[in-house]
């Protein structure tokens, strides 16, 4: 008895252990909002700055467009570390809008990631009005309408990765999926961050159509070595630039989730990708015999365990001996004996008969 009590209080405690890990995975930013002007609690999740308002339909968030050369932002003001906690886990995030951009020729909507000492309320003369002045790490992903040549821009239609400058590290055309940015439509973009992989992914398409598998704008990045640990901001800035082009947001999700240390891939160079192209490397021989006595010693852990529950079950179940009812219990019952006499009979065989 003792030893099946000690069995079952070693097996909650492994439940619990994994419950315990499996909850710690859970993101640490996670918010779904259909529709900004009528969320109750808009103003606890998000801020505005600059220009930005909420629409006269209630049904979006106006950033800019309410005159000549406005400009806004949409901030959420709960931050994200994409390094969690001591374990130093990379955490990847899942981030979805929905949003359109009228037909004037303007800055355009940046989606912008940015530290959380990052002054808000003030904007510069760029094109999605991020400070210059002032050294700031950010990440934006721009989509533009207007062909600056300062900034190098392909065209009036395009997407863009910015890091910690106006100048886009890597830029798709818009046109080459049939779609057009100030069309006044509603689009659906879709940015995601692998931590595992660490790689950037955009994609792009109207509002019901299904989401593209294959993303229009792919960029390798390392975001938990850009910012080290520091908590940052995410949110949307927009500049209507010499126009008078609204831009306005429909809808935001948001969610994030922690990598475990152990999945994370060999980090990439950026330049040597965008330059010369990928290259696939073999692991050489200490870190393969390394990763393989890390997966050998993974799988047998998850062996015993699984042999423990198994084992469990049975001493639980299998020991138990049936139990007959009293009404069909094996009775036993005395024979009776009786003593025969054999008697032999002999007889001579005369002339074939008996």
């Amino acid at each position: 008895m003792a030893s099946f009590s000690t069995s079952r209080y070693l097996l909650v405690f492994l439940l619990l252990n994994l419950f315990s890990k499996c909850i710690a995975v859970d993101a640490n930013l996670t918010f779904f909002s259909k529709n900004f002007g009528q969320e109750l609690n808009f103003e606890s999740q998000f801020a505005l700055y600059g220009d930005a308002k909420v629409a006269n339909d209630s049904m979006s968030v106006q950033i800019s467009g309410s005159g000549i050369s406005t400009f806004g932002r949409v901030i959420c003001k709960k931050p994200i570390n994409l390094v969690e906690g001591n374990s130093r886990n990379m955490v990847s995030f899942a981030n979805s809008f929905v949003f359109s951009l009228s037909s004037e020729n303007g800055d355009g909507l940046a989606f912008v990631m940015l530290p959380v000492d990052f002054p808000f309320n003030q904007f510069d003369n760029g094109s999605m009005r991020l400070l210059r002045e002032r050294k700031f790490k950010f990440l934006a992903v721009e989509f533009d309408t207007y062909k600056d040549g300062k900034y190098n821009d392909v065209n009036g239609n395009h997407i863009g990765v910015d890091i910690e400058s106006h100048v886009s590290v890597k830029v798709s055309n818009v046109s080459s999926i049939d779609l057009v940015l100030n069309s006044g439509e509603k689009l659906q973009a879709w940015i995601d961050y692998e931590a595992s992989s660490k790689r950037l992914e955009v994609r792009l398409s109207k509002l019901g159509d299904n989401r593209p598998l294959d993303p229009l704008l792919s960029y390798p990045i390392d975001l938990s070595k850009m910012w080290k640990g520091e908590n940052v901001i995410v949110g949307f800035s927009s500049s209507s630039g010499n126009s008078s082009q609204k831009s306005n947001l429909y809808s935001w999700s948001f969610s994030s989730r922690i990598v475990p240390q152990w999945m994370h891939s060999e980090p990439i160079d950026p330049d040597n990708f965008v330059e010369k192209g990928v290259e696939l490397k073999v692991p050489k021989g200490s870190d393969c015999y390394l990763r393989i006595l890390t997966a050998l010693i993974f799988g047998t852990g998850c062996g015993a365990l699984i042999a423990f529950f198994v084992l469990f079950i049975w001493t639980i179940f299998g020991n138990r001996r049936p139990v007959v009812p009293e009404e069909f219990a094996v009775q036993s019952k005395e024979c009776e004996y009786k003593k025969f006499n054999v008697v032999v009979v002999d007889k001579t065989i005369e002339d074939g008969k008996v």
